[in-house]
């Protein structure tokens, strides 16, 4: 009769998979990582462009051009839209660096709890 299931296999087959999910584990960190970065650099620049933009069509509105009022209110939002994806992506990458892989090496509760105490 052969086991069922994914926690009857044999000893060495459990080894091998903890041993690919700790090395599997820091890649898709590092994957996660550059993919953050990419998308704070990316919605920074687009932040940078909407503001410039914004500008351009001040401008123009105070110039006369009345349709530069629309184009100015939509870039205003825009820039603040993208400015508060950059806020959460970077507070994300930051996160990403306090990841569980390491651990704080002070606790405030000694291991083994109240018990270990006695």
């Amino acid at each position: 009769m052969r086991p069922v299931g994914k926690h009857s296999a044999p000893v060495e087959g459990r080894a091998e998979r903890r041993r690919i999910a700790r090395t599997a584990a820091p890649l898709r960190s590092t994957r996660r990582l550059l993919l953050l970065a990419l998308g704070v650099t990316t919605t920074l620049v687009a932040w940078g462009f909407l503001v410039w933009a914004a500008i351009d069509f001040g401008g123009q509105a105070r110039s006369g051009a009345t349709t530069a009022w629309a184009f100015l209110a939509l870039a205003t939002v825009g820039a603040a839209a993208c400015l508060f994806i950059t806020l959460i992506l970077a507070g994300k990458v930051i996160d990403a660096f306090h990841s569980p892989l390491h651990p704080p090496t002070h606790t405030l509760v000694p291991p083994g709890g109240r018990r270990a105490r006695r």
